[in-house]
């Protein structure tokens, strides 16, 4: 459970969604990438989903924390990447949403960091989900831009950016998503009901990297702000 202030009011908003639903390679530069770490990388005909626990939650300025036990599996070069992506946060329930009423079922939108164990997520035989939710793994906030007028029309127009110590490690716009929002929405919700509070990561952008204890990792997006985190080791 995450508090985070509505931006431009003096209100704030509890996260506790009942799931957190991540769009794997929705930019066509990361899919090109994702072949140093994933088995079989094609270019997507539909939406790649996979499920973060509501655990990985953490607010800004609160640690991501890389797991001891990891250490156990003596693994050549342990490597723990950032991806910066913009979160969707949905209004109201909804199952079977055509695209055309997508934007009803969004509340608004902030910045989220997908923070990815890629050693886990690569030898895991059921996939992606351990590598993906452990402790601190999803980074959120620093604020809650409501969808629509007093807030975000277009989310399709927004620059994107990580960076690690000050370096640019990720940049690009959300115009470079295969799929847009409303398409996620629709489609995800064809797979099971969206609940209010759920949580919709909607993919990274090419440039993720690795990171280690020390290291400050900042997900910017335009119109909402910048997240800001330290990693450090349990």
């Amino acid at each position: 459970m995450i508090e985070l202030p509505m931006s431009n009011s003096g209100k704030k908003i509890t996260l506790n969604p009942s799931k957190i639903i991540a769009v794997g390679l929705n930019y066509r530069d990361h899919v090109k990438e994702s072949a140093q770490f994933l088995t079989k990388v094609e270019l997507p005909t539909e939406p790649v989903l996979f499920a973060k626990t509501p655990n990985v939650l953490a607010g800004p300025g609160q640690p991501i924390v890389i797991p001891a036990h990891t250490k156990e599996y003596k693994f050549p070069e342990e490597r723990v990447d950032h991806e910066c992506e913009l979160a969707v946060i949905i209004s109201k329930r909804g199952r079977h949403i055509r695209e055309a009423d997508a934007f009803a079922h969004v509340f608004g939108y902030t910045c989220f960091n997908d923070v990815s164990h890629r050693n886990i997520q690569k030898a895991d035989t059921s996939g992606w989900f351990r590598g993906k939710s452990f402790d601190t793994f999803g980074p959120i906030g620093p604020v809650i831009v409501p969808h629509g007028a007093q807030g975000i029309e277009n989310p399709h127009t927004l620059n994107i950016t990580c960076k690690v110590n000050g370096v640019i490690k990720q940049s690009a716009n959300t115009a470079d998503m295969i799929f847009t929002i409303p398409a996620l929405i629709s489609y995800i919700s064809k797979q099971l009901t969206l609940e209010e509070g759920d949580i919709i990561a909607t993919g990274t952008p090419a440039g993720v990297s690795p990171l280690v204890p020390g290291d400050t990792v900042e997900v910017e997006i335009e119109r909402i702000g910048i997240l800001k985190n330290q990693v450090i080791a349990e």
